[in-house]
């Protein structure tokens, strides 16, 4: 793949010299965070006709697994920040595939009481779509199913303070940033809403950091990581970094990391901003109308 064929609406940049704005935008957002977690915590206790719901319904994180043991053991890591931020909340995890407890087994086990699924996804596909609908609907429990968590600006925040992490200046000469780029390494997915998605985060990112951010994917989509840092290179953009667009560790970010020219960022992991992320989109599954299961596989 080259520069010239790639798609304009992939690459995003904005002017830098904006940083000063930047930092006072990120203090405001983290404040806004602080008190929108807060409300959704009472807000998750009310109905919608106004009165008090005797218990708040489950939250059933959605996990794809993984071989990888470090993938098991960073969920792990997030629910308790998800507990830290909502200590009344009961929080259950339950995977897709390849780990224990799976989905069915972890409904299973909440009997009719009521539960949200918030897959642990950052875009529409397949899982979502599917796999987790069908999974709830089967199910005896009472569930609503959450959206996934991309993309979101809180995804952004975690991408770019794992970029800073990993060894992305926060300033940089305009040398310096002429010459710099992202590759967003994604999982990757045949389902084209999930190439919209991803391409949303993609673009949030450029407008944070102020350089072209390009998507690409370990599977089942183009272009891949190596093409995608051929295209930046062939643009002058020699400094590229590898955002790693995954949830938890494993096979697929390892093998992005490793086409790194520069700089690979962990995955998102357990930052807390994940974990405000999971809340609102358990809260503003809460808040929703409910739907009947059929009502759920159809707008899924």
């Amino acid at each position: 793949m080259t520069a010239s064929n790639l798609p304009r609406d992939e690459s995003t940049t904005r002017p830098g010299g904006q940083q000063l704005r930047a930092a006072h935008l990120d203090s405001t957002a983290q404040l806004m965070n602080r008190i929108t977690s807060q409300l959704g915590s009472q807000l998750s206790l009310v109905s919608r006709d106004g009165t008090r719901r005797s218990a708040a319904p489950a939250l059933v994180l959605v996990g794809h697994g993984s071989r990888d043991p470090r993938a098991l053991s960073t969920i792990r890591a997030l629910i308790e920040k998800v507990r830290e931020l909502r200590p009344s909340l009961p929080v259950h995890l339950g995977h897709i595939e390849l780990n224990e407890p799976l989905l069915p087994d972890t409904l299973a086990s909440l009997g009719t009481g009521d539960a949200v699924l918030v897959p642990l996804l950052l875009s529409r596909g397949y899982h979502v779509k599917q796999d987790i609908p069908e999974a709830a609907a089967a199910s005896s429990a009472n569930t609503r199913v959450a959206a996934p968590l991309g993309p979101h600006p809180l995804l952004v925040e975690t991408l770019y303070a794992r970029l800073v992490e990993a060894g992305w200046r926060t300033r940089m000469s305009e040398t310096a940033r002429r010459s710099s780029g992202i590759v967003l390494a994604a999982a990757g997915s045949r389902d084209p809403d999930a190439a919209v998605d991803t391409r949303r985060t993609a673009e949030l990112l450029a407008e944070r950091l102020g350089v072209p951010v390009v998507p690409a994917y370990a599977s089942a989509a183009a272009p891949t990581v190596p093409d995608a840092v051929r295209a930046l290179a062939a643009r002058g953009r020699h400094r590229v970094a590898i955002a790693s667009y995954f949830t938890a560790p494993g096979r697929f970010s390892t093998e992005c990391a490793e086409a790194a020219p520069w700089i690979a960022a962990a995955p998102l992991g357990a930052h807390p901003a994940m974990a405000r992320l999971v809340l609102q989109r358990y809260d503003q599954a809460v808040a929703a109308p409910a739907a009947t299961p059929e009502r759920r596989l159809a707008s899924a």
